[in-house]
């Protein structure tokens, strides 16, 4: 049985390696405790309203595109594609501003990436009071035509 729901994952493409564990893909969350989850069409009004979009990608991901002023805050994550949070999870929140309320959204590659959520959910935990999730992320950024950089 166990040998059969192991094949099961992995002819689905749905396993993350990680400290020697293995641990089935999830896709994010529809919604973020604490926090709004946004579309792209109100990312982008967000956008417009000067709100910092925080990219939680890795930096490579970043130097190749993201959101025009986009900031890079990297959610390092040991617990990739999943929503377990771990001990050994960081992120630089001193790259984040100094007004908590300032509206911020975090963003990666779309579910089934998890650091725009737990970046987000980590700026929610730190007090900050304007905290957008945009789940679809970058992927949905482009499809609209909005810019980049």
């Amino acid at each position: 049985m166990l040998a059969r729901t192991f094949l099961s994952l992995v002819f689905a493409g749905s396993l993350s390696f990680a400290s020697g564990q293995v641990f089935a893909v999830e896709e994010t969350p529809q919604a973020i405790p604490g926090g709004k989850m946004v579309n792209a069409v109100q990312a982008k009004a967000l956008f417009d309203k000067g709100a910092v979009f925080v990219d939680s990608r890795v930096a490579a991901e970043y130097a190749e595109k993201h959101i025009k002023g986009a900031i890079s805050v990297v959610y390092k994550e040991i617990h990739k594609k999943v929503a377990k949070l771990d001990p050994k999870d960081s992120v630089d929140m001193s790259k984040l501003p100094a007004d908590k309320s300032k509206a911020l959204v975090f963003y990666c590659n779309g579910s089934p990436c998890w650091r725009g959520y737990k970046g987000a959910d980590a700026a929610i935990k730190a007090g900050y009071k304007q905290v957008n999730w945009f789940r679809d992320g970058l992927p949905a950024w482009e499809s609209k035509g909005f810019p980049t950089e």
